[in-house]
């Protein structure tokens, strides 16, 4: 019925709080109060974020681009780091001098590329509890947007395919940062190869983060119980459970999910 169709818009917008029909990033901060709820209860569609297109195609990506864009990167600077270290010359650092500085071997490299790793695991616990799942202020608009654009828009539609690993242009500029901080902590094949362990932490993490959306993993094994921790994160437990690729880290800070509510 032509007369009754602007009602039942007004109906479903109300219901929905948002329009659907247009990008969200710019009405979410509207929702005041009510967001934390409305962001908490998930829906199976997908998001559109932004009124560009070409701003909307940088902030969402396949899978796989991960892999082709970054494992590459990781490779070269493998290779970088046990060129340099095989030289001989590298020191620990280079702000002190090299007679009380530490000579850094080839040898070195797997515990600098595991010491990578292990850092990555720790910031990406880090960002997902303190960034991702902070609690913007109810009237603070652009809090709100940032954290809807950061993370509450995959909490808003976890099964949105195209936005469930970072998108190269957003995860440069994380790379780019860490980079800057360990060459000016190290000398630098030092500090890269902290990085580089680091960036395959990250390659792991994004993968595994698609893997425990949509695949299959075998009932018992690592991977499904990791996925049914990550399925009581989203569902039931939007403050706990941070850890994706292992729930290490939410045993010393305690967010833990209750063994007796995961999945067998």
């Amino acid at each position: 019925n032509p007369i009754l169709d602007p009602v039942f818009m007004i109906i479903k917008w109300f219901k929905d709080l948002v329009n659907w029909d247009k990008p969200l990033l710019w009405q979410v901060g509207y929702l005041g109060d009510q967001y934390i709820e409305w962001v908490h209860q998930p829906v199976n569609r997908h998001i559109r974020l932004f009124h560009s297109d070409f701003m909307e195609g940088i902030s969402k990506t396949a899978w796989y681009i991960v892999p082709l864009v970054w494992i590459p990167l990781a490779i070269y600077w493998s290779c970088l780091c046990y060129t340099e270290l095989a030289k001989g010359e590298t020191r620990l650092f280079d702000s002190i001098s090299v007679v009380r500085s530490v000579p850094v071997s080839v040898y070195w490299f797997p515990f600098l590329f595991l010491l990578g790793m292990f850092l990555w695991s720790l910031t990406e616990y880090l960002i997902h509890r303190f960034l991702f799942h902070m609690d913007p202020p109810a009237q603070n608009y652009y809090l709100i947007t940032l954290h809807f654009l950061l993370h509450g828009q995959h909490h808003k539609a976890p099964f949105d395919s195209s936005r469930l690993v970072f998108p190269p242009v957003p995860a440069s500029a994380f790379v780019a940062f860490f980079y800057g901080v360990f060459q000016l902590a190290f000398s630098e094949p030092v500090g890269l190869c902290i990085v580089v362990g680091g960036l395959c932490g990250y390659i792991i993490y994004d993968l595994m983060h698609y893997y425990l959306h949509y695949g299959s993993p075998r009932r018992g094994s690592y991977f499904y119980s990791l996925k049914a921790y990550h399925v009581k994160h989203h569902f039931q437990h939007q403050k706990a459970g941070f850890g994706i690729t292992s729930r290490l880290w939410d045993y010393p800070f305690r967010t833990l999910i209750p063994e007796e509510t995961s999945e067998d």
